[in-house]
């Protein structure tokens, strides 16, 4: 059992690693399958293999989703972890949206790597976002969290992060808008003025500094 509930309607900072630190996307393809699964199965009903679902896409058999289990306020996918900022939507949904990304995603990389077992570090990480001060702050963290890190293994050198900062900041028109923004950005007068936000509380929060500290405690490497 988690010390935390999961709660519909509320914000979470969802996180986890490669078992023993190892590198989780080893290419370009690898982490746009996982961004792919991100999309896919955050769906009330089950939605099949992600291959199966692109196939009935392009056939144009899909159903339209019912549903979703979350919604995603910011995300960023590093070479060997990820951090989602999400906030739940239906009963259990993180924890079905988690167990689905979770076990796709590791088939998907242990067949494609001939190998076997668990492929992230136990059961995913989950802190509760309780006020508004924290959901900004950690929207920042998650925006930001590719500039954290300085990854040294010729493997991460060659994979790019993924994280939604681009669509925060760039907004172009015609791109896909992923992530429920307005939570976030109904804070700011204007975009620029978010961005300034965000770049020095990333400061603050590398820094350690006291209003930053909680997030601080939780840099992966």
């Amino acid at each position: 059992m988690r010390k935390t509930p999961f709660v519909s309607g509320e914000y979470y900072h969802i996180y986890n690693r490669g078992v023993d630190k190892r590198i989780t996307f080893l290419d370009e393809a690898d982490v746009q399958r996982f961004y792919d699964s991100m999309e896919e199965f955050n769906a009330l009903e089950p939605i099949g293999s992600i291959y199966e679902n692109a196939f009935a896409k392009r056939l144009g058999s899909r159903t339209s989703k019912s549903g979703v289990l979350v919604n995603f306020i910011a995300y960023c996918v590093n070479p060997n972890h990820f951090h989602f900022l999400i906030r739940q939507e239906s009963k259990k949904g993180i924890e079905k949206f988690m167990q689905r990304i979770g076990t796709g995603y590791t088939k998907y990389f242990n067949n494609k790597n001939k190998r076997s077992g668990a492929l992230f570090q136990g059961k995913f990480k989950s802190i509760h976002v309780n006020s508004n001060e924290y959901l900004l702050y950690v929207s920042a963290y998650v925006n930001l969290n590719d500039r954290v890190h300085q990854f040294g293994s010729p493997t991460s050198k060659l994979v790019k992060s993924k994280s939604s900062w681009k669509e925060y900041i760039k907004r172009e028109s015609g791109e896909k808008q992923f992530c429920t923004k307005d939570i976030i950005l109904g804070q700011f007068r204007n975009v620029a003025e978010y961005k300034e936000f965000a770049l020095s509380a990333l400061e603050s929060i590398l820094e350690g500094k006291t209003q930053a500290k909680e997030l601080a405690i939780f840099l992966l490497e």
